[in-house]
Order: structure tokens, then C-alpha cells, then sequence
């Protein structure tokens, strides 16, 4: 396998890493920083460095774009302009949306499948690169109606093969969703501290130590902030409105401790820790691998449909292969899902949208 690494930083040094150490693959970078390509190089996050953008796509299945938010439309669609028609294109930015629906109208866009790893750290750098970073985590994957299924394909393969858990997602629900699990705990932490030091001041009443709830809480203020400016602009809607209703619920709870009801006031504690743990939980992967076969209609759209359609239920793909015919009408896909009755549960989800399912016998 070929891959190609545009923009060498933390992330894509350690999609290089664990791609030459997992995969096996070779893999070549670009980036307009050669500092950056010098030092990926001497980690081995790299086979090659590239001086330009078509020499870096040269025979490439997949590319992975690693830039900041704001720089990845113009990345992606001069990726899109270079690479050859095999190639698939992907990114790794934090909100899709606005990304996705303004290549839409870009010739290959076709080829490119937006994406976007829940890893990271508060270190930045191709010095801080991890061939690790990726092991089970979550990678959400946002497909069009126009996305080509060879290469959806070939992004969800590669990103599997990097130890991630990839699941398709609509580009508009995955910014909600990270304005409420991502862009939200960052603003409170900006919130927090900003609030303990108004409270505090700049006195003697300022404390010598604070405490591990203080710390862990306020962990990520005032990080990355070119990132997060991006971040916010680009998801802007999203997260004032997660803003406006933690501000509700911080007003319940402020009328809930201000009423002193202890009954209330610990059934309100305990419900929190509740609704923690089962968030907590809920992505974990559940048994052994159960493979799913169907036989689907060669048509535009009909990978990208599938994997939408079981994202919004929930169903996480470990791994798929497809399996054209000779006379390219129609085609076999194979789904493999963690555990026994989410592989049935799976099953009754592709029949209802009217698709002919086999569970596949174990040992076959």
C-alpha cells in the first residue's frame, strides 16, 4: 500500500507511523514547512519526503490531509486537482460540514470522504508523533451521496488498518455532536478559569495549589488557540447553541442548590454520574467479529447510503470489503460488527432498507 501524508505535523506523523509499522505501507509526506518533512523523516514517519503536492499523491491509494481547519479547502481541493482518479483523498479536521459541502461542486469530489480521528494531544509537532495514537479510536468517516463506494472503501480500510474504529456519520450530525462532546468542554474550561480568576483575583486570596477537580476540569484552557478559533468559526451555530443550553441547565442546577432540597440534590448528583457512565460505555465494542454478506446494485452513492444509514443507528463497522461483479451492475459487500446481536441487530437494519442479508457462518 501507497500512502500519502499532506501536512506533517502530530497527527499526520503518527498516521505515518502507525501506517509503516501496521500496514506496512510506504508512505510519503509534503509539507510546506521542510523542518517538518526533515524531522518525520529521522522518526520514521516517512519513507520519502516530497517537494510538491503531485509527487507526494504519485501512485498513492489513499492521501490523508493534516492541516489546520481553515487550510484544508484549498489542501483538499489542490489534492483533488493532483492526485490521480484511483487515488481517494481524505482529512482529518475537526468540523466537516462547512468542508464537505463546499467541495461538493469540486471536479473529483467524488474521491474525497471527510474524516476526522477522536485522538489527539495537548503536545503539537511531528516531535510528539505516536505510532499508537489511533488504537481504538473512534474515526468518523462523512460520505456524500456522491461519494465514490471504491473509495470510501479504501479510506475506511487504511484508517481500520491504523487500529481505529471508523463509522460513517452526516457531516451536519457530526458537527452537532462534537459541539456537545468536544467544542463545549472547551469553552467551559475557558469559562472556568476565566471565572476562578475573576472570583479570586490577583491577591493574597489566590491559592498556592488547587485542588485535582480544578485541574482536571480546566485541563484543555486556552489550548491550541489558532485551532480553536478555527474550530468555533467553522462550527459557530453548533456550539452557541450547545452554549445557550448548558446555560439553561447551570441555572436549573443554580435554583436546585440555592432550594437546598438534599433528596433532589443528590437524586440530580446521581443522575449525573449515570448519564456518565452509560455515555462512557457506549461506544465499546461488544464480542467477536460476526461477517455480513449482501449483494447491492452497482449505483452511485449505495456504500456511502449503507455505512449513513447504519452510523445513525449506532452500528459500528469494524471492516468492510466490497466485491464488484464482472460486468460492474451489481456488487457484494461484506460488513464484519462486533458481537453476535448487534450482527443480527445489523442485519434487520439492512433489510429494512431492502437489502439481501447473510449472516455468515462462523469458520467460513
Amino acid at each position: 500500500m501507497r500512502l500519502a501524508v499532506l501536512g506533517v505535523g502530530l497527527i499526520g506523523g503518527s498516521i505515518g507511523l502507525a501506517a509503516r509499522r501496521r500496514l506496512g505501507a510506504e508512505v510519503a509526506g509534503f509539507d510546506r514547512e521542510r523542518a517538518n518533512l526533515e524531522r518525520a523523516l529521522d522518526l520514521g514517519a516517512l519513507d520519502r519526503a516530497a517537494g510538491s503536492l503531485s509527487a507526494a499523491l504519485d501512485g498513492a491509494e489513499v492521501a490523508f490531509c493534516a492541516a489546520p481547519v481553515r487550510a484544508l479547502p484549498d489542501l483538499v481541493a489542490g489534492a483533488l486537482e493532483a492526485a490521480g482518479p484511483e487515488t481517494a483523498i481524505t482529512d482529518v479536521g475537526s468540523t466537516k460540514r462547512e468542508l464537505v459541502d463546499g467541495l461538493a461542486s469540486t471536479p473529483g469530489a467524488e474521491r474525497f470522504v471527510g474524516g476526522h480521528p477522536l485522538a489527539g494531544a495537548e503536545t503539537a509537532g511531528v516531535e510528539n508523533a505516536r505510532g499508537d495514537l489511533f488504537e481504538g479510536a473512534r474515526w468518523y468517516l462523512t460520505p456524500t451521496a456522491g461519494t465514490g463506494g471504491i473509495h470510501y472503501d479504501h479510506v475506511q480500510r487504511a484508517i481500520a488498518g491504523l487500529g481505529a474504529r471508523p463509522r460513517a456519520i452526516d457531516a451536519a450530525v457530526h458537527d452537532r455532536l462534537m459541539a456537545t462532546v468536544s467544542h463545549l468542554p472547551q469553552v467551559v474550561a475557558n469559562a472556568l478559569v476565566s471565572s476562578a480568576a475573576a472570583s479570586l483575583g490577583a491577591g493574597s486570596e489566590w491559592p498556592s495549589d488547587v485542588g485535582p477537580s480544578f485541574r482536571d476540569a480546566t485541563r484543555v484552557a486556552g489550548a491550541n488557540p489558532a485551532i480553536w478559533s478555527d474550530i468555533f468559526a467553522t462550527n459557530r451555530e453548533a456550539v452557541a447553541g450547545e452554549i445557550d443550553a448548558i446555560a439553561g441547565r447551570l441555572g436549573a442546577a443554580a435554583e436546585l442548590i440555592r432550594g437546598g432540597e438534599l433528596d433532589a440534590l443528590d437524586a440530580w448528583h446521581r443522575a449525573a454520574g449515570e448519564d456518565r457512565r452509560r455515555l462512557l460505555e457506549a461506544g465499546r465494542p461488544g464480542g467477536p467479529l460476526r461477517e455480513l454478506r449482501m449483494t447491492v446494485s452497482n449505483r452511485p452513492g449505495i456504500v456511502a447510503e449503507i455505512a449513513l444509514a447504519l452510523g445513525r443507528e449506532g452500528v459500528n463497522i469494524e471492516d468492510m470489503a466490497l466485491y464488484p461483479a464482472a460486468d460492474m451492475r451489481t456488487g457484494a459487500i461484506s460488513l464484519w460488527v462486533a458481537g453476535e446481536r448487534e450482527a443480527e441487530r445489523t442485519a434487520a437494519i439492512l433489510r429494512g432498507l431492502g437489502h439481501s442479508v447473510a449472516l455468515v457462518p462462523r469458520g467460513e
